[in-house]
């Protein structure tokens, strides 16, 4: 169905459930429990930034995980789509469609200009090469274009701005032809909270069409012309192939998804700032790939979410929440406790990323995806040992 396989369609739909289901899902203890003040992650702030890194992981994936060509400069992307986006809200209206796809539009040319000159190089001089324009970018964006981007203080929307296509009547929040992006709706069922959010699920239907784009390219005879490229490139060129075109396509193709993902951050707060192109923003889509596991579909979706939820969650755990889990121990083991976990929480969890990203790397180079076929090869493996040992006991 919808031209995918029935491996490809399952995987499909349980995207489309998960995504949608978020709220609930991620709400998976009582709202006011200390638990899950903790971990609770259903709260649209974050939702938002699930899915929206998650459209920018698919993009990045399709040009590292099909190529090989490891690109150190997609923030530049994710921020050129934002500042459009917000440019967008200055001079129209605050209506999201014409800045979105303003950042698709944007974003796509600027990678065709980076592309085309990166892309004369390979391997580590292509990293490099990217890498450079990122931070290129962002030096204009932070003390040359300030006309443009308004510097470090970042570019916002104000009272005085055009915005020519604005009526009266018309809300002065980032909104879908009148329906605002900050519209929720909220369900109270017994002890827990679940908000859905009009601005989330603009973005989750996004990453639904982003995620579905993703698996036709993969499985199309561009996929697959990008993978021999990456299997053997110097065997492709010399069948006579002119291998530069499709290069520049999938490299296009990626930034335009990190344009998306930069407009929709602009959409559901019209502010955006010059850090959103810094380097440490480009290694981050990285890790996010390889912690899902490059190559795969799913994988940079799951790895995106990883990485959201340590910085979101973990980030905000503090001593005085361990000593409130560990209240029931005696004073002794409960100090202890806190002294060993301090590190890894709070200002330490990229201390946390980091040891995960090792443990990764080690024992799962395939990422999150691999270590999901490995637990369900184990479980099938069980499950059939446990039926032949049932089907030999009437022979016995």
């Amino acid at each position: 169905m919808l031209g995918l396989n029935s491996r490809d369609f399952k995987l499909f739909v349980i995207v489309v459930i998960l995504t949608l289901a978020a709220p609930m899902l991620l709400n998976p203890f009582p709202t006011e429990s200390a638990i899950g003040q903790s971990f609770n992650a259903g709260y649209p702030a974050l939702m938002q930034r699930f899915v929206i890194f998650g459209i920018l992981a698919i993009g990045f994936n399709i040009l590292f995980g099909l190529t090989g060509y490891l690109s150190f400069g997609h923030a530049a992307f994710l921020g050129v789509g934002s500042y459009a986006a917000v440019w967008m809200f200055k001079l129209l209206s605050y209506n999201v469609l014409p800045a979105i796809l303003l950042s698709v539009i944007v974003a796509g040319l600027f990678s065709v200009v980076i592309g085309y000159v990166s892309l004369r190089r390979s391997g580590i001089y292509f990293s490099i090469l990217t890498l450079a324009f990122a931070q290129m970018s962002y030096q204009l964006a932070y003390s040359v274009f300030t006309p443009i981007t308004n510097g470090e203080t970042g570019l916002q929307v104000y009272n005085d701005d055009p915005q020519i296509l604005m009526s009266a009547g018309d809300p002065t929040v980032p909104h879908l032809f009148g329906l605002r992006m900050n519209g929720a709706t909220e369900w109270n069922i017994g002890g827990w909270t679940f908000i859905f959010e009009n601005g989330y699920y603009l973005c989750a239907i996004l990453l639904i069409a982003s995620f579905y784009l993703s698996i036709r390219i993969f499985r199309s005879p561009f996929g697959m012309m990008l993978r021999a490229i990456k299997s053997n490139q110097t065997r492709m060129s010399y069948t006579g192939l002119n291998i530069k075109p499709y290069m520049l396509a999938a490299f296009v193709i990626s930034g335009m998804y990190a344009g998306l993902a930069g407009g929709l951050l602009a959409a559901m707060d019209p502010l955006t700032g010059a850090e959103r192109m810094f380097w440490t923003a480009s290694g981050e889509i990285v890790v996010m790939a390889i912690l899902g596991g490059v190559g795969t579909l799913i994988g940079p979706v799951l790895g995106a979410g990883l990485i959201k939820y340590l910085e979101n969650i973990v980030s905000k755990i503090n001593d005085t929440i361990l000593h409130n889990w560990f209240a029931f121990m005696p004073d002794w083991l409960d100090n202890l406790l806190v002294t060993i976990i301090h590190p890894f929480i709070g200002k330490g969890w990229h201390l946390t990323l980091g040891l995960l990203f090792m443990a990764v790397v080690i024992f799962l180079p395939g990422g999150l995806v691999q270590g999901g076929q490995k637990i369900g090869a184990l479980l099938r493996r069980k499950k059939s040992k446990d039926t032949g040992e049932t089907a030999t006991k009437p022979a016995e």
